[in-house]
């Protein structure tokens, strides 16, 4: 008996002290911050004990459950120190204040599990090794998307992801601080991009995702999204001098106008550029950027960020060439058959964004913007075609205004079982586009004829809502997206005012999940249905149709560590377009050409080598067909089916930095039957930097190390030269830029 009462007797005091610790463990709130009282977000939070963690949240603060006195917190943000806190009575009572110090990136420290999204943690390590250097170096981090340029540099570049030529934008949303950059019903094609605006040395950060899997996603996200964020101060002031071949200058200078402090912040920027190109005719180019930020926090949990920032550029170029005339060497490759092409543009921004904690588990998080744009351009497609006399020289041209905010409101719940995070957002966009103009001119003075002429009201309202639940291993997103259009035009060249329009909703569901095998193995599968919306002069001249054909989507990967150093990720992915756009130019229009799918397969490497040797490299094959041809003719022309884009980079290895960068394209159809091919390219770029001390540094970098010819953009077009009597139809080209090397100087201070 006494035996018995023993174990009774343990039984019983092994039961309090579970239910006592079970009563010590409790709620623990907290703030992350970096060395300059910056609030932290993402920043991943583990109890070493109990193994409960959280996330921060924009705002920096987190709160985890099950945690009490004594407990280890391990607390990691890549490009930090990581920490190990052992928590006190005190700091539940009063709060826990971390900071964190920020240091290399490193792939050995990438938990899978620890990570909201693994590939944009990448990012940032790809980031971090190969600094962003200029305007169009910015788009292409993104992996597997490559640009090109077609029109001296001021226009905006062309784009292609995932088998899709994007044109400037038709395909990929693209956002920089919640303003859209996508331009709808431009004058020169729909979702026209450009992001010239951004000075590359002021962005925070990038996120990116690919397919239409976000609810929180807008318009045009079909091939994908891209979201810049830019600094909210500056960890020291820069000045940075360029000078390179075909007098390329660049200068930029960054400056903190109050001292870096957790009340306020705020800083400026300028950044003027101009070059002559490497064309028989100079380009002429020249852009001159803008840029102020004031940060400041409210009270402790409250904080206002006003932007401003202004740029204007014009340029000259020498256009779209025949291959014929390089053939027969009537001009060579940098030649021209009309060198009166080009343009200027401006645009003017102002955003005014808030966030505030409204309690220890909700946030809310918002922006109002302003912008101003102006858009001139001259173009010749196909010379003397329809105008033997005067050739055919187009202008397009608008002044837009846009109005917009958006509003979220992120809410953190934590179960017994599970987690639950939920995000809520609206939104409105309203564009007031005024004489919107498409005109046959000469010599870039004369307008002979309006084609189109007329003033576009276009306004877009959504709203969205996504839950995630983390059941530990498994993480599940559904998502829903309500998008409200209406359309308005009025043509000026009818002889009585009449105001065509047209409206359109859509309800877009979506649904992701995650699963996470191990520390090492994760395994996702999104789909979704996602749209573009199609030119407001297109719409209603249709009656309503194709307003905002949908695609359907899903993905199928995973992201395997093998060892701490390889990273490798593959992903399968299926689109369908109920409708796909192809800009006509000389016609002003945006045509739908049919339904179209697209199978493909991407593939990602990341591989640190030592702590100064860091590779990566992107690969994506696809299939891209239009559904309703015959085989044989379903060919969607310029799509690729094979890109490869990557490099090898050094860091810090005696003073010295540098990248050897490639990107590979391979050939493609450009037409339906494929019977002309648009030719691939492989071209590499080169940098070399050296650090004299802390504030200066020394840097080389060179476009096509190797001084290849390669043709940046394509296009099948028919044209007519004066003195030809017939039409041809071919290959029209604008040659890639051939070796080009300039230095760069850096000051920091």
């Amino acid at each position: 008996m006494k035996k018995i009462s023993h174990q009774i007797n343990y039984a019983l005091t092994a039961l309090f002290l579970v239910f006592t610790l079970s009563l010590s463990a409790q709620q623990l709130k907290g703030v992350v911050e970096d060395i300059y009282s910056q609030p932290l977000s993402g920043v991943y939070i583990y109890n070493l004990n109990s193994e409960a963690h959280a996330h921060t949240l924009d705002n920096g603060a987190f709160v985890i459950e099950n945690t009490k006195p004594e407990d280890t917190l391990s607390v990691s943000l890549l490009g930090f120190k990581k920490l190990n806190i052992v928590l006190k009575k005190e700091d539940f009572n009063q709060g826990l204040n971390i900071s964190l110090e920020r240091k290399i990136f490193r792939l050995n420290e990438l938990v899978l599990n620890q990570e909201v999204e693994v590939l944009n943690a990448l990012l940032k390590i790809d980031v971090d090794n190969n600094p962003i250097n200029s305007s169009q170096e910015i788009l292409q981090k993104v992996p597997g998307l490559i640009i090109g340029q077609h029109a001296g540099g001021g226009k905006a570049e062309q784009l292609f992801l995932r088998g899709f030529d994007i044109d400037h934008g038709t395909d990929v949303s693209i956002n920089v601080d919640g303003i859209p950059v996508n331009n709808v019903s431009h004058a020169h094609g729909q979702g026209y991009s450009d992001l010239h605006f951004l000075i590359p040395e002021t962005i925070k950060n990038l996120d990116f995702g690919k397919g239409p899997y976000y609810a929180n996603a807008r318009d045009f996200t079909t091939a994908g999204y891209v979201n810049f964020k830019t600094k909210n101060y500056l960890d020291s002031n820069v000045i940075k001098l360029s000078y390179g071949q075909f007098n390329s200058i660049r200068t930029l200078g960054l400056f903190n106008l109050i001292d870096k402090s957790k009340s306020d912040n705020a800083y400026v920027g300028i950044e003027y550029i101009e070059t002559d190109g490497p064309f028989n005719t100079s380009q002429n180019f020249n852009r001159l950027n803008l840029f102020g930020k004031y940060n400041t926090f409210i009270n402790s949990s409250d904080r206002l960020a006003i932007t401003a920032s202004h740029f204007t550029s014009r340029w000259d170029a020498s256009g779209q060439i025949p291959q014929r005339k390089v053939d027969d060497g009537t001009i060579d490759r940098y030649g021209a058959i009309d060198d009166t092409e080009g343009g200027n543009t401006s645009r003017t921004n102002l955003n005014v964004e808030f966030l505030s904690e409204i309690n220890e588990n909700t946030t809310l998080k918002s922006n109002v913007f302003y912008s101003h744009y102006d858009f001139e351009l001259y173009s010749n497609f196909t010379f003397f075609l329809e105008d033997p006399i005067n050739g055919d020289q187009i202008k397009q041209k608008e002044n837009r205004n846009i109005f917009g905010f958006n509003a979220q409101i992120d809410k953190f719940y934590n179960k017994d079982a599970f987690d639950v995070e939920t995000t809520a957002g609206i939104g409105l966009r309203h564009d007031k586009n005024d004489d919107v103009e498409l005109s046959h001119t000469l010599n870039r003075n004369t307008t002979l004829e309006n084609i189109q002429l007329g003033d576009i009201n276009q306004t877009n309202a959504f709203a969205f809502y996504k839950a995630k639940f983390d059941f530990g291993r498994f993480e599940i997103t559904p998502g829903l997206r309500l998008e409200y259009f209406k359309f308005l035009y009025n043509d000026k060249l009818l002889e009585t005012y009449n105001t065509q329009s047209e409206t359109k909703t859509a309800l877009l569901p979506k649904l992701n999940i995650v699963f996470r095998q191990n520390e090492n193995l994760q395994w996702f599968l999104k789909s979704g249905i996602g749209f573009h919306s199609n030119d407001a002069r297109v719409v209603v001249a249709q009656e309503g149709e194709d307003i905002l054909p949908k695609a359907y989507g899903v993905d199928f990967g995973t992201i395997y560590k093998p060892f701490s150093k390889l990273f490798l990720n593959a992903t399968v992915w299926y689109l369908h377009l109920d409708q796909e756009f192809v800009y006509v130019g000389d016609a002003g229009i945006v045509e739908p050409s049919g339904k179209t799918k697209r199978l493909g397969l991407d593939l990602g490497l990341r591989y640190e080598l030592n702590e100064y040797l860091y590779l990566n490299t992107d690969a994506t094959l696809t299939q891209a067909r239009a559904i309703d041809e015959v085989d044989g003719e379903d060919h969607i022309p310029l799509a690729p089916s094979f890109t490869l884009v990557g490099g090898l980079a050094l860091k810090d290895f005696n003073n010295f930095s540098g990248s050897f960068r490639y990107r590979y394209i391979d050939d493609r159809p450009a037409n339906e039957d494929y019977s002309v091919t648009a030719e691939g390219y492989f071209v590499t770029d080169f940098n070399i930097n050296y650090q004299f001390n802390k504030n200066l540094n020394l840097g080389v970098s060179i476009e096509n190390l190797f001084d290849v010819e390669w043709n940046e953009t394509q296009f099948l077009t028919e044209s007519r030269l004066q003195n030809e009597a017939a039409s041809v139809e071919e290959i029209h080209f604008t040659p890639g830029t051939p070796f080009n090397a300039k230095m760069i100087l850096t000051y920091k201070f």
